[in-house]
């Protein structure tokens, strides 16, 4: 891997971090960690869609359940698209597997938030590297 500049630094962990929250695993990617953020990506994205197909798209609730959502917003931004098609669907869900798909898809979202806060780290450790692999 190229090293970064300094001052860049800041910018350099940002776009790691936000790759990572546009398509979970990305920041990874950017890493050269391939296996890593495929892993990663089939992971959270068949957690959030095991959630979705248990519950249906209305678990994605930005009106009634707001602190899921912000866990559930933690997978990608195509979930606040989700959010609004939900509102304005009128596929009412109750009981458990309402319940069961909120755990899954939140769950996702704070997995790949996990994933995020490791890749950014990942990224800062190895700028502290010396040139050459001496300690």
């Amino acid at each position: 891997m190229k090293r970064i500049q300094k001052q860049y630094y800041p910018f350099f962990l940002s776009i790691v971090a936000l790759a990572g929250w546009l398509v979970p695993g990305a920041g990874y990617m950017l890493l050269g960690e391939k296996k890593r953020a495929i892993i990663i990506f089939i992971a959270i994205t068949l957690t959030f869609t095991i959630g979705i197909y248990i519950a249906s798209i209305n678990v994605i609730d930005y009106v009634n359940a707001k602190a899921w959502f912000i866990a559930q917003v933690l997978n990608s931004p195509l979930v606040i698209i989700l959010g609004s098609i939900s509102a304005a669907s009128d596929y009412p869900v109750y009981g458990r597997t309402y319940d069961i798909g909120q755990i899954y898809t939140s769950i996702a979202g704070l997995l790949n938030l996990l994933c995020i806060v490791n890749s950014v780290r990942l990224a800062y450790s190895r700028s502290l590297k010396p040139v050459g692999g001496v300690s």
